[in-house]
């Protein structure tokens, strides 16, 4: 496995998560790394992204001010701090990688993908 992710699970309202997302492979400065999630009979849609060297990021508005995306590149680990969580939160969280820097939200642009990881936020 390329990319794995790890840590989601059932929570209730108003907790947090942090998920993770180990690459094996190799992961250069300009390459953007993204966090999207799937929710039963939805579409994948954009959660955050960040630039592995520079460190910039974006949010969706949906999570802003609630989540935080970070990396460790000695570790070659992505991570999605997820804090106040809501049950409109509850989907599949998959991590991405965009080797073309294009720093876009379109899940089309990332070429590499994880296996995904549940979160399910219960009210």
């Amino acid at each position: 496995v390329q990319l794995q992710a790890s840590g989601g699970g059932l929570v209730q309202v108003g907790d947090s998560l942090r998920l993770s997302c180990a690459a094996s492979v190799r992961i250069y400065s300009s390459t953007v790394m993204g966090w999207f999630r799937q929710a039963p009979g939805k579409e994948r849609e954009f959660v955050a992204r960040i630039r592995r060297g520079s460190g910039t990021s974006y949010y969706s508005d949906s999570v802003k001010g609630r989540f935080t995306i970070s990396r460790d590149n000695a570790k070659n680990t992505l991570y999605l701090q997820m804090n106040s969580l809501k049950p409109e939160d509850t989907a599949v969280y998959f991590c991405a990688l965009d080797y073309q820097g294009a720093w876009s939200s379109r899940p089309s642009e990332y070429e590499m993908w994880g296996q995904g990881t549940e979160v399910t936020v219960s009210s």
